[in-house]
């Protein structure tokens, strides 16, 4: 054989003799560890953590519990959109290669040579299911080969489409969500079908850096990986020109916090999450369960803007108390300065209530930076509520001036205007009186600010929002509506009280002398109560408002049981006023209906008490009908006469209640469908103000939900039970005027049976 013949061959001798080796040591290798690659039935039998949900009673989204967010959805549900961009970004050839895409691994393999170290991956979708369900993350090639070993088996063992389902479910993109369709939520507060082409853009590029690079964290570097998005997919043909621009020119409108949902509901889904955990201790948070509420979307808005509307309009009428706080602007340059930015990190949103930086004050105008980079300007009667914050008088830690935190609202016109986060708290609560359901629930002004649930565990004074059920005690020992009472002063020596003496007086200072205790209650005289409950007896009372689920212990057996010195919740009083909306039934309140499994199999119903069972009989009926009669006359002509006269309806029902020293308002109230409660308060109990009585301060945010809620509901009335009788009967020499009774307790002319639709007016 020629020398140079022999020179030839033997490089490729060499060659080819290596790379046999190569294949022979990789086909032991494979030999050995392809059988030993775990099994697929992670895979196969797919069961993601999945967070405990909590639904209102009508199917809306309310709250979401677990170390991992994450919505499974089926291949055929997710857009073609998301699934381009998807493709764009990750794998481009996914549905060509076997697993392992050879072109990109020789790409990455000259990249990193020439980078001398490993610097770049090609992975597949497939080989990232693989790492994500099996392998760790380290770049070794080791953990390189079992990757593509495992690839090969994914493939052979399932779907295309089979795989690219697990990796959209499983895949992390940040902020704790796990797989697309809870980035959707979480980033956008939408489903996967309703993203736009930006959208897809921008959660198609997460997968590469997660943590770092999301829009919350990091938007300027988000909006790159976009845009690198959305060129790949024009690239490929998935978008024209024009969608490419247009997804470009996108204003994208991110979530900031990502705990939010579109109803307001936080107060509610912490009671299901306890009630659920408390139930399913052991895996609560991972085994998809779902929590069905009571509660029902629209009712539940309604109080919350209702509410919300009462505190703030409390807090008005107390005046501006001056900077939130202050951030120190020194090293600002401009007013674009991204260390503004960072400085509002600690000041969150409280719903339309914004928190801004001064950058400029004096008494023409305020410029502030807002979260975003947005400056805005305010001025005229955006400004007026704190005009005196701005002079040079105010107190040096209030006055608005460079480098104070505000407060700023879009009014009703479009316009910037200083508002203040209020100190005050409220609560409201409502509830169907035939058998418990809460319909809505606000615990508090701002669950992120204040987490205490007023409703369940405020222990507060009732005041005159008590005095119903002492008339009703009073009514069972034999009293009328038209019996008389005088409202007189009335003192206690120590020797009386035990303690020291008592001079009580009523809230107005006003007193009118004997009178009829419909009169009374309408007009909440605290005399007329006292010796009601004197008259009637007062341990015979303590015992008799268990009825409608107070305890015993916390009303002491003394006279000031009458205006209302014991301690109730809000939860308590929804369901004592039910009793009378409903015809003298104790139902019991409830919050969660029904809790189920990911497969929608139930795992445990709540069982309700409902009025109309006997059993649950708590007062006579004839009782109730006569407090129903008395509490509609409260809101027609009474302390809360504003009631009817807003939604001009004779149908609803209720008290007003004001603590000693104006500490609590309260308005509780029904009409037959539903009962509420409002209340307002200080966290630490001091007083509200001059004026500030359960008809104004509390009394508005139960209008504003009634309006609501009541809006197509026609007027109803309790049916006249048997043995009620009106009677015509002498009222302070102005003549006969009709009243109920018992019929064993009538005077001797009856006129006739008392129609159930009709309230008796109190005589003046």
């Amino acid at each position: 054989m020629p020398t140079a013949l022999r020179w030839l061959l033997y490089p490729i001798v060499v060659v080819g003799g290596l790379a046999a080796i190569v294949l022979a040591v990789m086909a032991v290798i494979l030999s050995l560890a392809y059988p030993n690659l775990p099994s697929l039935e992670i895979l196969t039998d797919y069961r993601p953590k999945i967070p405990l949900r909590v639904y209102t009673a009508d199917g809306y989204l309310i709250g979401e519990f677990g170390e991992e967010r994450r919505a499974v959805v089926s291949i055929q549900d997710v857009p073609a959109i998301m699934k381009q961009a998807i493709l764009a970004a990750e794998d481009e050839r996914f549905y060509q290669h076997g697993g392992v895409d050879t072109l990109g691994i020789l790409r990455a393999l000259y990249a990193n040579l020439v980078g001398g170290g490993k610097r770049q991956g090609a992975s597949t979708i497939t080989q990232q299911v693989a790492k994500n369900f099996f392998l760790s993350s380290e770049k070794t090639y080791t953990r390189k080969l079992y990757e593509a070993l495992l690839s090969f088996k994914i493939e052979h063992n399932l779907s295309k489409d089979q795989i690219f389902e697990l990796y959209i479910n499983q895949i992390f993109l940040g902020q704790r969500a796990y797989g697309f369709a809870a980035a959707a939520q979480t980033y956008f507060g939408k489903p996967l079908a309703d993203l736009t082409i930006a959208e897809a853009a921008m959660l198609a590029g997460l997968p590469k850096a997660p943590s770092s690079d999301n829009p919350i964290a990091k938007p300027k570097r988000a909006r790159l990986r976009q845009q690198y998005v959305l060129r790949r997919m024009n690239e490929l043909g998935f978008i024209t020109d024009e969608q490419q621009q247009a997804a470009l020119n996108q204003a994208l409108v991110i979530k900031r916090d990502s705990s939010e949902t579109p109803i307001h509901a936080e107060y509610v889904s912490e009671m299901a999450r306890q009630i659920a955990a408390e139930r399913f201790p052991e895996d609560v948070y991972t085994r998809g369960l779902r929590v069905f509420t009571t509660i029902l979307k629209d009712d539940q808005e309604a109080a919350y803007s209702s509410l919300r509307r009462g505190v703030m309009d409390y807090d008005r009428r107390h005046g501006y108390r001056g900077a939130e706080a202050y951030v120190d602007v020194e090293g600002i340059k401009s007013e674009q300065d991204e260390a503004l930015e960072e400085l509002l990190q600690d000041f969150h949103d409280a719903e339309d209530l914004h928190p801004a930086i001064v950058l400029q004050a004096d008494s023409k105008k305020i410029r502030a930076y807002r979260r975003g980079g947005e400056i805005v300007t305010i001025d005229g009667e955006g400004l007026k509520v704190a005009a005196r914050m701005i002079d040079d008088k105010a107190p040096a830690n209030k006055r608005l001036r460079r480098g104070a935190i505000i407060r700023i609202q879009n009014d009703d016109k479009d316009a910037w205007r200083i508002v203040q986060l209020p100190e005050v708290e409220g609560a409201f609560l409502a509830a169907d009186p035939r058998d418990g359901a809460i319909r809505a629930l606000i615990g508090g002004f701002d669950y992120n600010r204040n987490k205490f649930n007023h409703t369940t565990q405020a222990w507060r004074q009732p005041g005159s929002s008590f005095k119903p059920f002492i008339y009703s005690a009073a009514l069972e020992r034999g009293f009328t509506p038209a019996s008389i009472i005088n409202d007189e002063p009335i003192s206690f020596p120590a020797t009386v009280t035990g303690s020291q003496a008592w001079e009580p007086k009523n809230y107005d200072g006003k007193y009118e002398g004997p009178m009829r205790i419909r009169r009374a209650l309408a007009r909440s005289k605290n005399m007329v109560s006292i010796r009601l409950l004197q008259a009637s007896g007062v341990r015979f009372v303590q015992d008799y408002v268990t009825r409608f689920g107070f305890d015993a212990e916390k009303h002491p057996p003394y006279l000031t049981m009458a205006l209302g010195a014991g301690s109730v919740t809000p939860w308590q009083l929804v369901a004592g006023y039910a009793v009378f909306a409903n015809g003298g039934y104790r139902v019991r309140p409830y919050i969660v209906s029904q809790i189920q499994d990911d497969r929608k199999q139930v795992l445990a119903q709540a069982a309700p008490t409902t009025a109309g069972d006997e059993r649950l009989r708590a007062i006579d009926p004839r009782n109730a009908f006569l407090m129903d009669s008395m509490l509609r006359d409260v809101t027609i002509y009474g302390t809360g006469a504003r009631a009817s006269a807003t939604l001009k309806r004779r149908d609803l029902a209720g008290k007003t209640g004001t603590t000693n020293d104006h500490v609590d308002a309260w308005f509780c109230g029904y009409q037959q469908t539903v009962v509420g409660c409002s209340w307002i308060g200080y966290d630490q109990p001091k007083n509200l103000g001059k004026g500030e009585t359960g008809g104004s301060a509390a009394l508005p945010a139960w209008i504003g939900y009634m309006g609501k809620v009541l809006r197509d509901v026609p007027e109803s009335f309790l049916p006249t039970p048997d043995g009620i009788v009106s009677v015509a009967v002498p009222d302070r020499g102005k003549g006969p005027a009709l009243e109920l009774f018992y019929k064993e307790n009538a005077p001797a002319e009856v006129e006739s049976v008392a129609p159930a639709d009709e309230s008796l007016a109190p005589v003046d």
